[in-house]
């Protein structure tokens, strides 16, 4: 896994978005999910990782084909629709 160092601040924030699936990640820095866990384990406090695992696990938003269409992408009620 070749990640450069500038990167690995975002990285770990994407993964920590609930509704960022690792799918993004892949496609934005070419890293797969197990090598953004083993990133964030790496990275991270270990009380941090495992709440964002714990979070995360069996989430339907953090991956792609498992998101309903409902799931799109988040509208305040207070925004205005076109």
């Amino acid at each position: 896994m070749k990640v450069k160092v500038e990167d690995i601040d975002r990285i770990i924030e994407m993964a920590w978005e609930d509704r960022t699936p690792f799918e993004a990640i892949y496609y934005q820095f070419n890293i797969k999910e197990n090598e953004v866990r083993q990133l964030m384990r790496r990275h991270m406090k270990p009380s941090s990782f495992k709440m964002w695992r714990k979070r995360v696990s069996g989430r339907k938003t953090k991956h792609i084909a498992a998101r309903g269409y409902s799931v799109g992408r988040f509208r305040s009620s207070m925004q205005r629709t076109r």
